[in-house]
């Protein structure tokens, strides 16, 4: 029993860091290497403990390249044909999300 309330505190703690580490990565962004960083950290700590991040924080960073994405700055954002497109001017590829 002592092993699954370990695992389920373990993970509470580590949904606690990816916030803050994705709210440090926005406050830090005109700095991308390190907002990069925080994000690369964050993915990170979610796949070493298998957890889902949510549709905010997965919409935020680049699938292709991982970087933090801010919309005019270095992402463009349009909705054509049902579909969010979301481009990436860093590894210039795009991500497609269906609007259901």
């Amino acid at each position: 029993m002592k092993k699954r309330n370990d695992q389920a505190k373990q993970k509470k703690i580590a949904e606690e860091r990816i916030e803050i580490l994705f709210q440090k990565a926005e406050q830090a962004f005109p700095n991308t290497k390190r907002a990069n960083r925080y994000i690369d950290i964050a993915r990170h700590i979610a796949m070493k403990l298998n957890i889902h991040m949510s549709k905010k924080q997965k919409r935020s960073f680049c699938k292709h390249c991982y970087t933090y994405l801010v919309s005019g700055v270095n992402a463009q954002t349009r909705i054509r044909n049902g579909n969010i497109i979301i481009y990436c001017k860093e590894c210039k590829k795009y991500t497609r999300i269906p609007i259901k």
